[in-house]
């Protein structure tokens, strides 16, 4: 059996890797190659193309690249015709793979679709053009399933999250809290200021203002180290901040509260019950065309879980000093505002946990491909 997987990101990279782990534990000679990172590489993918040539974010940014992106398609295709595999497995990177999809279903090769681009939230006609060139869907948010038959009368597989599968899967390292020079009697606020060079640029500024208010706090940022250290100057250079790189979920195990980048990481912090607040700006322009198009309430994953406001999403003019101190003093202080956030993560725990997403998805694979 010969797959190609096609991964644009890193967090799909991750998810990648967890899947053809579990693919080729219910198959032991199957071939894959395709698009990824490291992860995907050490799990036994023959990857012809770095996710690092493909991480473009943003409206404007992805026009000024959109050469480099047709580059890359054409690419693709040609290589997948070459390979001839007996199915594609496209992961996220919905503006690639969703392209990809639609080249595919006239070569005759069949399309599995692992965690779908986020079409509920606008644009959602594009639920019709999926339907209409992917074979099979694997959703990870519980909501999805439902908006697919409602918008487009398919039925999708619901088949867990693989957030809470790798926080499952993740062991705390003992000895964090002395490495790191961190005190636990003192309150320890995690910042997570994503991973992606546009956020950073408006995000770690306004987190450095909200750290110059808060001296009694131990604030330590979640950094990455695949990106350019000046991105983040801001902080570093008010000498109290602490940095780890790639260690995120380290972090979250010891936090008192935390300040995250909308994205995946607001899931993973609710997960972890660390209380939160999201901040999340964006250039006026691409804010301005954001606003126009989404069709949903809120930005962060826990929320659109739980369908209501469990955790304060601050956007663009809410996005302050000022009103991201207040917020971050009512997380810390014990009483029922804290409390109550905590019981909230507890509901979408147990919304999310029905097993291994990775597991789930290679079994419901393994099992279409046999017939």
């Amino acid at each position: 059996m010969k797959l190609y997987i096609i991964a644009g990101e890193r967090s799909g990279d991750l998810h990648g890797s967890n899947l053809v782990k579990a693919i080729k534990n219910l198959n032991h000679d199957v071939i894959i190659r395709g698009f990824g990172g490291d992860d995907m590489q050490k799990a036994g993918v023959d990857i012809f193309v770095h996710y690092e040539k493909l991480a473009f974010m943003g409206f404007l940014n992805l026009v000024t690249k959109a050469f480099t992106i047709l580059k890359y398609i054409r690419l693709c295709k040609s290589d997948i015709l070459q390979f001839q595999p007996d199915a594609l497995i496209l992961i996220d990177y919905g503006g690639f793979n969703r392209k990809i999809a639609k080249f595919a279903k006239p070569n005759g090769l069949k399309v599995f679709y692992y965690i779908p681009p986020k079409v509920w939230a606008w644009y959602q006609d594009r639920a019709f053009e999926l339907k209409k060139n992917v074979d099979r869907m694997f959703v990870i948010l519980p909501f999805e399933k439902k908006f697919y038959k409602e918008k487009a009368d398919w039925d999708v597989d619901y088949v867990g999250n693989p957030v809470l599968d790798a926080i499952k899967s993740f062991r705390v390292d003992p000895d964090f809290l002395q490495k790191n020079e961190l005190e636990k009697a003192n309150k320890i606020v995690a910042l997570l200021p994503g991973s992606r060079k546009m956020e950073l640029k408006l995000i770690v500024p306004l987190m450095a203002e909200v750290v110059k208010r808060h001296q009694n706090f131990q604030f330590v940022v979640a950094a990455v180290d695949n990106l350019p250290e000046e991105l983040y100057a801001p902080l570093k250079e008010l000498g109290s901040v602490k940095f780890v790189y790639n260690s995120s979920y380290d972090l979250l195990s010891v936090a008192d509260a935390a300040i995250v980048t909308s994205g995946t990481a607001t899931l993973e912090t609710g997960i972890f019950k660390v209380p939160q607040v999201v901040v999340y700006k964006m250039g006026m322009a691409e804010y301005t065309l954001v606003r126009s198009l989404v069709k949903v309430k809120f930005i962060s994953l826990v929320n659109l879980i739980a369908n209501k406001e469990v955790i304060k999403e601050l956007i663009q003019n809410e996005a302050y000093p000022g009103n991201i101190s207040q917020e971050l003093e009512l997380l810390l202080a014990a009483g029922k505002y804290r409390s109550a956030m905590i019981e909230e993560y507890n509901s979408i725990f147990r919304i999310l946990d029905t097993g291994s997403a990775s597991e789930n998805t290679a079994r419901l694979m393994i099992e279409d491909l046999k017939g």
